[in-house]
Protein backbone atom coordinates (compact mmCIF):
# COMPACT_ATOMS: atom_id res chain seq x y z
CA UNK A 1 0.00 0.00 0.00
CA UNK A 2 1.60 3.43 -1.13
CA UNK A 3 2.29 5.89 1.80
CA UNK A 4 -0.33 8.57 2.47
CA UNK A 5 0.81 12.22 1.26
CA UNK A 6 0.04 14.16 4.39
CA UNK A 7 -2.04 16.91 3.49
CA UNK A 8 -0.51 20.55 3.60
CA UNK A 9 -3.03 23.35 4.58
CA UNK A 10 -2.67 26.29 1.77
CA UNK A 11 -3.01 29.27 3.76
CA UNK A 12 -4.40 32.40 0.98
CA UNK A 13 -2.79 35.94 0.89
CA UNK A 14 -4.30 37.21 3.73
CA UNK A 15 -5.24 41.01 3.98
CA UNK A 16 -4.82 43.41 7.91
CA UNK A 17 -6.91 46.05 8.15
CA UNK A 18 -6.64 48.12 10.79
CA UNK A 19 -7.61 52.19 10.98
CA UNK A 20 -4.37 53.28 11.28
CA UNK A 21 -1.08 51.41 10.73
CA UNK A 22 1.73 51.41 11.99
CA UNK A 23 0.29 53.39 15.02
CA UNK A 24 2.29 54.13 18.30
CA UNK A 25 0.20 52.99 20.32
CA UNK A 26 -0.26 49.64 18.28
CA UNK A 27 2.95 48.23 18.28
CA UNK A 28 1.51 44.61 19.07
CA UNK A 29 -0.22 44.42 15.80
CA UNK A 30 3.14 45.09 14.08
CA UNK A 31 4.58 42.55 16.22
CA UNK A 32 2.08 40.07 15.25
CA UNK A 33 2.00 40.63 11.67
CA UNK A 34 6.19 40.27 11.87
CA UNK A 35 5.25 36.78 13.55
CA UNK A 36 2.86 35.60 10.86
CA UNK A 37 5.27 36.56 8.03
CA UNK A 38 7.73 34.29 9.98
CA UNK A 39 5.63 31.53 10.38
CA UNK A 40 5.34 31.90 6.09
CA UNK A 41 2.20 34.00 5.76
CA UNK A 42 1.79 36.52 3.30
CA UNK A 43 0.23 38.88 4.78
CA UNK A 44 -1.29 42.50 3.24
CA UNK A 45 -1.48 45.56 4.91
CA UNK A 46 -4.16 47.99 4.47
CA UNK A 47 -5.37 51.41 7.04
CA UNK A 48 -8.33 53.30 6.91
CA UNK A 49 -6.24 56.67 7.73
CA UNK A 50 -2.65 57.10 7.28
CA UNK A 51 -0.23 57.73 10.36
CA UNK A 52 0.94 61.31 10.83
CA UNK A 53 5.00 61.34 9.84
CA UNK A 54 5.66 61.52 13.44
CA UNK A 55 4.17 58.63 14.21
CA UNK A 56 6.66 56.76 11.95
CA UNK A 57 9.62 56.55 14.82
CA UNK A 58 11.77 53.74 13.56
CA UNK A 59 13.14 51.81 10.31
CA UNK A 60 10.30 48.86 10.70
CA UNK A 61 7.70 51.34 10.90
CA UNK A 62 9.27 53.24 7.90
CA UNK A 63 9.15 50.13 5.94
CA UNK A 64 5.31 49.24 7.14
CA UNK A 65 4.12 52.58 6.01
CA UNK A 66 5.31 52.07 2.91
CA UNK A 67 4.30 48.63 1.70
CA UNK A 68 0.72 49.35 3.22
CA UNK A 69 -2.50 50.59 1.38
CA UNK A 70 -4.46 53.61 2.64
CA UNK A 71 -7.75 54.08 2.09
CA UNK A 72 -8.38 57.42 2.96
CA UNK A 73 -6.30 59.49 0.02
CA UNK A 74 -7.94 57.66 -2.51
CA UNK A 75 -11.39 59.39 -1.29
CA UNK A 76 -9.99 62.35 -2.07
CA UNK A 77 -10.33 61.49 -5.92
CA UNK A 78 -13.90 61.28 -6.80
CA UNK A 79 -13.42 59.22 -10.62
CA UNK A 80 -10.93 56.68 -9.02
CA UNK A 81 -13.80 56.40 -6.47
CA UNK A 82 -16.28 56.10 -9.56
CA UNK A 83 -14.21 53.65 -11.15
CA UNK A 84 -13.33 51.11 -7.98
CA UNK A 85 -17.32 51.40 -7.14
CA UNK A 86 -18.36 51.06 -11.32
CA UNK A 87 -15.98 47.74 -11.55
CA UNK A 88 -16.93 45.81 -8.72
CA UNK A 89 -20.82 46.47 -9.99
CA UNK A 90 -20.01 45.42 -13.01
CA UNK A 91 -18.09 42.17 -11.87
CA UNK A 92 -20.39 40.74 -9.05
CA UNK A 93 -23.83 42.91 -9.07
CA UNK A 94 -25.49 40.68 -6.47
CA UNK A 95 -22.77 40.93 -4.07
CA UNK A 96 -22.49 44.25 -4.99
CA UNK A 97 -26.21 45.23 -3.69
CA UNK A 98 -25.47 42.54 -1.20
CA UNK A 99 -23.11 44.40 0.80
CA UNK A 100 -24.95 47.94 0.73
CA UNK A 101 -27.82 46.39 1.51
CA UNK A 102 -26.23 44.66 4.56
CA UNK A 103 -24.33 48.38 5.38
CA UNK A 104 -28.07 50.07 5.84
CA UNK A 105 -29.44 47.05 7.66
CA UNK A 106 -26.90 47.28 10.49
CA UNK A 107 -26.66 51.17 10.89
CA UNK A 108 -28.45 52.51 13.76
CA UNK A 109 -31.34 54.63 13.45
CA UNK A 110 -30.96 58.46 12.08
CA UNK A 111 -29.23 60.31 9.53
CA UNK A 112 -26.30 60.94 10.69
CA UNK A 113 -25.73 56.71 10.95
CA UNK A 114 -26.81 56.47 7.12
CA UNK A 115 -24.25 59.28 6.12
CA UNK A 116 -21.62 57.60 7.92
CA UNK A 117 -22.39 53.29 6.70
CA UNK A 118 -22.90 54.78 3.16
CA UNK A 119 -19.06 56.14 3.82
CA UNK A 120 -18.02 52.95 5.08
CA UNK A 121 -19.37 51.35 2.27
CA UNK A 122 -17.32 53.82 -0.04
CA UNK A 123 -14.12 52.85 1.87
CA UNK A 124 -15.20 49.27 1.77
CA UNK A 125 -15.06 49.34 -1.93
CA UNK A 126 -11.83 50.69 -2.46
CA UNK A 127 -10.41 48.51 -0.26
CA UNK A 128 -12.34 45.60 -2.14
CA UNK A 129 -10.74 46.64 -5.46
CA UNK A 130 -7.58 46.80 -3.53
CA UNK A 131 -7.55 43.34 -2.51
CA UNK A 132 -8.74 41.67 -5.85
CA UNK A 133 -6.05 42.66 -7.26
CA UNK A 134 -3.71 41.76 -4.46
CA UNK A 135 -5.09 38.32 -4.59
CA UNK A 136 -6.42 38.42 -0.86
CA UNK A 137 -8.39 35.31 0.14
CA UNK A 138 -8.87 36.30 3.77
CA UNK A 139 -9.52 39.84 6.06
CA UNK A 140 -8.49 40.20 9.46
CA UNK A 141 -9.24 43.19 11.17
CA UNK A 142 -8.32 44.25 15.03
CA UNK A 143 -10.84 45.55 16.53
CA UNK A 144 -14.90 45.48 16.46
CA UNK A 145 -15.28 49.38 15.69
CA UNK A 146 -16.16 50.88 12.31
CA UNK A 147 -13.11 49.63 10.44
CA UNK A 148 -14.35 46.37 11.55
CA UNK A 149 -17.55 47.17 9.60
CA UNK A 150 -15.69 48.36 6.64
CA UNK A 151 -13.76 45.10 6.50
CA UNK A 152 -17.04 43.60 6.77
CA UNK A 153 -18.38 44.86 4.09
CA UNK A 154 -15.86 44.48 1.97
CA UNK A 155 -15.47 41.22 2.81
CA UNK A 156 -19.14 40.91 1.49
CA UNK A 157 -17.86 42.75 -1.88
CA UNK A 158 -14.97 40.02 -2.68
CA UNK A 159 -17.25 37.48 -1.30
CA UNK A 160 -13.88 36.08 0.81
CA UNK A 161 -13.68 35.20 4.76
CA UNK A 162 -13.09 38.22 7.66
CA UNK A 163 -12.67 37.89 11.22
CA UNK A 164 -11.38 40.40 13.89
CA UNK A 165 -9.56 40.42 17.22
CA UNK A 166 -11.30 41.67 19.88
CA UNK A 167 -10.27 43.82 22.41
CA UNK A 168 -12.03 45.88 24.20
CA UNK A 169 -13.21 47.80 26.65
CA UNK A 170 -14.66 50.50 24.77
CA UNK A 171 -15.97 48.18 21.56
CA UNK A 172 -18.56 46.66 24.39
CA UNK A 173 -19.78 49.99 25.52
CA UNK A 174 -22.54 50.40 22.44
CA UNK A 175 -22.75 46.94 21.19
CA UNK A 176 -25.60 48.11 18.95
CA UNK A 177 -24.13 50.80 17.60
CA UNK A 178 -21.31 48.93 15.75
CA UNK A 179 -23.21 46.19 14.73
CA UNK A 180 -21.29 43.73 17.00
CA UNK A 181 -23.42 41.04 16.74
CA UNK A 182 -23.94 40.64 12.59
CA UNK A 183 -19.99 40.80 12.41
CA UNK A 184 -19.69 37.80 15.65
CA UNK A 185 -22.26 36.17 13.27
CA UNK A 186 -20.52 36.65 9.59
CA UNK A 187 -16.96 36.25 10.78
CA UNK A 188 -15.00 32.74 10.32
CA UNK A 189 -13.47 33.21 13.76
CA UNK A 190 -12.91 36.04 16.67
CA UNK A 191 -9.73 36.30 18.28
CA UNK A 192 -10.32 37.25 21.80
CA UNK A 193 -7.46 39.16 23.46
CA UNK A 194 -8.51 37.25 26.88
CA UNK A 195 -11.06 35.25 28.44
CA UNK A 196 -12.68 38.02 29.89
CA UNK A 197 -13.07 39.04 26.46
CA UNK A 198 -14.27 35.97 25.30
CA UNK A 199 -17.12 36.04 27.99
CA UNK A 200 -18.34 39.62 27.10
CA UNK A 201 -18.60 38.19 23.69
CA UNK A 202 -20.34 35.34 24.86
CA UNK A 203 -23.03 37.34 26.29
CA UNK A 204 -23.80 39.51 22.73
CA UNK A 205 -23.78 36.35 20.48
CA UNK A 206 -25.83 33.08 19.75
CA UNK A 207 -24.57 29.88 21.35
CA UNK A 208 -23.96 28.36 18.37
CA UNK A 209 -20.55 30.89 17.59
CA UNK A 210 -19.30 30.30 20.72
CA UNK A 211 -16.76 27.68 19.52
CA UNK A 212 -15.41 30.53 17.03
CA UNK A 213 -14.10 32.86 19.87
CA UNK A 214 -10.37 31.97 20.20
CA UNK A 215 -7.76 33.28 22.75
CA UNK A 216 -5.39 34.68 20.86
CA UNK A 217 -3.00 37.13 23.06
CA UNK A 218 -1.63 40.49 22.06
CA UNK A 219 2.15 39.40 23.00
CA UNK A 220 5.61 40.48 23.16
CA UNK A 221 9.25 39.56 21.66
CA UNK A 222 10.16 38.90 24.81
CA UNK A 223 14.03 38.50 24.40
CA UNK A 224 13.98 42.65 23.36
CA UNK A 225 13.50 43.49 26.78
CA UNK A 226 15.57 44.19 29.50
CA UNK A 227 15.36 42.06 32.46
CA UNK A 228 19.03 42.11 33.78
CA UNK A 229 19.70 45.69 34.64
CA UNK A 230 19.54 47.15 38.06
CA UNK A 231 16.01 48.71 39.54
CA UNK A 232 16.74 52.44 41.22
CA UNK A 233 15.12 51.73 44.59
CA UNK A 234 11.86 53.28 44.71
CA UNK A 235 11.46 54.34 41.27
CA UNK A 236 7.75 54.20 40.54
CA UNK A 237 7.17 54.37 36.69
CA UNK A 238 3.61 55.02 34.64
CA UNK A 239 3.38 54.98 30.56
CA UNK A 240 0.08 55.43 29.10
CA UNK A 241 -2.42 58.07 28.16
CA UNK A 242 -2.41 61.09 29.85
CA UNK A 243 -6.47 60.74 31.28
CA UNK A 244 -8.54 60.20 34.10
CA UNK A 245 -9.38 57.00 33.04
CA UNK A 246 -5.98 55.93 33.74
CA UNK A 247 -6.08 56.11 37.28
CA UNK A 248 -2.91 59.00 36.99
CA UNK A 249 -5.05 61.35 39.71
CA UNK A 250 -5.31 58.40 42.34
CA UNK A 251 -1.71 57.47 41.56
CA UNK A 252 -0.84 61.07 42.20
CA UNK A 253 -2.85 60.98 45.41
CA UNK A 254 -0.82 58.37 46.69
CA UNK A 255 2.42 59.22 45.97
CA UNK A 256 1.74 62.67 48.20
CA UNK A 257 0.13 60.65 50.79
CA UNK A 258 3.64 58.76 51.14
CA UNK A 259 6.48 60.63 50.22
CA UNK A 260 7.34 61.53 53.58
CA UNK A 261 7.79 58.08 54.54
CA UNK A 262 9.83 57.03 51.73
CA UNK A 263 12.73 59.74 50.54
CA UNK A 264 13.79 57.82 47.28
CA UNK A 265 10.38 58.11 46.50
CA UNK A 266 10.11 59.34 42.59
CA UNK A 267 7.88 58.78 39.77
CA UNK A 268 8.26 58.95 35.92
CA UNK A 269 4.94 59.76 34.52
CA UNK A 270 5.70 58.64 30.81
CA UNK A 271 2.94 59.56 27.75
CA UNK A 272 0.68 63.00 26.72
CA UNK A 273 -3.20 63.09 26.14
CA UNK A 274 -6.04 65.54 27.10
CA UNK A 275 -5.26 65.87 30.53
CA UNK A 276 -2.34 66.43 30.66
CA UNK A 277 -2.03 69.87 31.90
CA UNK A 278 -4.63 69.45 34.76
CA UNK A 279 -2.29 66.29 35.73
CA UNK A 280 0.61 68.41 35.80
CA UNK A 281 -1.44 71.18 37.81
CA UNK A 282 -2.13 68.60 40.05
CA UNK A 283 0.93 67.23 41.20
CA UNK A 284 2.02 70.85 41.68
CA UNK A 285 -0.48 71.52 43.89
CA UNK A 286 0.08 68.46 45.87
CA UNK A 287 3.82 69.50 46.30
CA UNK A 288 5.31 66.96 44.04
CA UNK A 289 6.50 68.79 41.48
CA UNK A 290 10.49 67.43 43.21
CA UNK A 291 9.55 63.67 42.55
CA UNK A 292 7.07 63.67 40.30
CA UNK A 293 8.57 64.30 36.30
CA UNK A 294 6.00 63.93 33.33
CA UNK A 295 8.21 63.41 30.38
CA UNK A 296 5.84 63.84 27.17
CA UNK A 297 5.10 60.71 24.22
CA UNK A 298 8.61 58.43 24.07
CA UNK A 299 9.50 56.08 21.47
CA UNK A 300 9.60 52.14 22.31
CA UNK A 301 13.31 52.29 23.02
CA UNK A 302 12.82 54.92 25.66
CA UNK A 303 10.11 53.18 27.01
CA UNK A 304 12.37 50.17 27.35
CA UNK A 305 14.39 52.04 28.76
CA UNK A 306 12.42 52.86 31.33
CA UNK A 307 11.38 49.45 32.18
CA UNK A 308 14.68 48.54 32.55
CA UNK A 309 15.30 50.78 35.28
CA UNK A 310 11.92 51.20 37.17
CA UNK A 311 11.37 49.40 40.51
CA UNK A 312 7.68 49.15 40.27
CA UNK A 313 5.34 49.92 37.51
CA UNK A 314 1.81 51.31 38.74
CA UNK A 315 -1.33 51.36 36.60
CA UNK A 316 -4.24 52.08 37.84
CA UNK A 317 -6.46 52.66 35.05
CA UNK A 318 -10.12 52.17 35.53
CA UNK A 319 -10.94 50.44 32.17
CA UNK A 320 -8.80 48.09 30.35
CA UNK A 321 -8.75 45.39 28.04
CA UNK A 322 -5.40 43.43 28.65
CA UNK A 323 -2.56 46.26 28.83
CA UNK A 324 0.36 45.57 27.10
CA UNK A 325 2.15 47.65 28.74
CA UNK A 326 1.89 45.31 31.36
CA UNK A 327 3.01 42.74 29.36
CA UNK A 328 6.45 45.12 28.74
CA UNK A 329 6.73 45.74 32.70
CA UNK A 330 6.34 41.82 33.51
CA UNK A 331 9.14 41.06 30.62
CA UNK A 332 11.20 43.49 31.74
CA UNK A 333 11.40 42.25 35.38
CA UNK A 334 9.53 44.80 37.09
CA UNK A 335 6.54 43.96 39.47
CA UNK A 336 3.56 46.26 38.93
CA UNK A 337 0.98 47.26 41.15
CA UNK A 338 -2.88 47.58 39.40
CA UNK A 339 -5.97 47.83 38.86
CA UNK A 340 -8.21 43.99 39.11
CA UNK A 341 -10.10 44.84 36.03
CA UNK A 342 -11.22 42.71 32.75
CA UNK A 343 -8.63 40.34 31.71
CA UNK A 344 -5.55 41.64 33.82
CA UNK A 345 -6.00 39.11 36.47
CA UNK A 346 -5.27 36.23 33.98
CA UNK A 347 -1.68 38.07 32.95
CA UNK A 348 -0.73 39.67 36.55
CA UNK A 349 -1.42 37.29 39.43
CA UNK A 350 -1.74 38.98 42.84
CA UNK A 351 1.71 38.26 45.08
CA UNK A 352 3.29 36.48 42.19
CA UNK A 353 4.11 39.48 39.83
CA UNK A 354 2.82 42.15 41.66
CA UNK A 355 -0.11 43.14 43.57
CA UNK A 356 -3.46 43.82 42.23
CA UNK A 357 -6.66 46.57 43.91
CA UNK A 358 -9.92 47.50 42.86
CA UNK A 359 -10.23 50.20 40.42
CA UNK A 360 -10.96 53.50 42.31
CA UNK A 361 -10.33 52.62 45.27
CA UNK A 362 -7.77 55.22 46.49
CA UNK A 363 -7.36 54.10 50.27
CA UNK A 364 -6.50 50.36 49.03
CA UNK A 365 -4.07 51.68 46.25
CA UNK A 366 -1.83 53.99 49.18
CA UNK A 367 -2.23 50.84 51.46
CA UNK A 368 -0.86 48.02 48.48
CA UNK A 369 2.01 51.10 47.24
CA UNK A 370 2.86 51.30 50.92
CA UNK A 371 3.61 47.71 51.56
CA UNK A 372 5.25 47.31 47.95
CA UNK A 373 7.71 49.81 49.10
CA UNK A 374 8.50 48.57 52.24
CA UNK A 375 9.05 44.83 50.92
CA UNK A 376 12.56 44.82 48.96
CA UNK A 377 13.01 41.66 49.06
CA UNK A 378 9.23 40.98 47.72
CA UNK A 379 9.35 43.81 45.03
CA UNK A 380 12.59 41.87 43.68
CA UNK A 381 11.17 38.10 43.68
CA UNK A 382 7.80 39.37 42.04
CA UNK A 383 10.16 41.33 39.07
CA UNK A 384 11.93 37.43 38.52
CA UNK A 385 8.71 36.35 37.97
CA UNK A 386 7.92 38.22 35.37
CA UNK A 387 9.79 37.09 32.23
CA UNK A 388 9.01 33.46 32.72
CA UNK A 389 5.15 34.73 32.83
CA UNK A 390 5.48 36.47 29.30
CA UNK A 391 7.83 33.67 27.62
CA UNK A 392 5.21 31.12 28.45
CA UNK A 393 1.69 32.80 27.54
CA UNK A 394 2.71 35.90 25.88
CA UNK A 395 5.05 35.28 22.92
CA UNK A 396 4.80 37.04 19.80
CA UNK A 397 5.59 34.04 17.53
CA UNK A 398 3.72 31.61 19.85
CA UNK A 399 0.64 33.71 19.19
CA UNK A 400 0.95 34.15 15.75
CA UNK A 401 1.67 30.41 14.99
CA UNK A 402 -1.82 30.31 16.59
CA UNK A 403 -3.39 32.67 14.31
CA UNK A 404 -1.34 30.64 11.41
CA UNK A 405 -3.86 27.55 12.36
CA UNK A 406 -6.88 29.48 12.30
CA UNK A 407 -6.26 31.53 8.59
CA UNK A 408 -5.43 27.49 7.59
CA UNK A 409 -8.93 26.34 7.74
Amino acid sequence: MPPVTPVIPVIPVTGYLISEYPAVSHTFIQREIEGLRHHGVDVRTYSIREPAPSGLTGTAEQQEHARSFYIFPKLKSPLALLTAHARLLARAPGRYLKALALALRVRPAGVKALVYHLAYFAEAGVLAARMQRDGVGHLHVHFANAGCTVGMLAAEICDMSFSFTMHGPTEFFDVHRLGLAEKLKRAAFVACISHFCRSQLMLFSDKSDWDKFHIIHCALDSDKYDAESPKQPHNLLFVGRMAGVKGVPLLLESLAALRDDFPQLTATLVGDGPEQSALVAQAAALGLGDIVRFTGYQTQQQVAGHMARADLFVLASFAEGLPVVLMEALASATPVLTTRIAGVAELVEDGVHGRLVSPGDQAGLTAALRALLEDDAGRAAMGRAGPAKIAAEFDTRTEAGKLKQLFSR
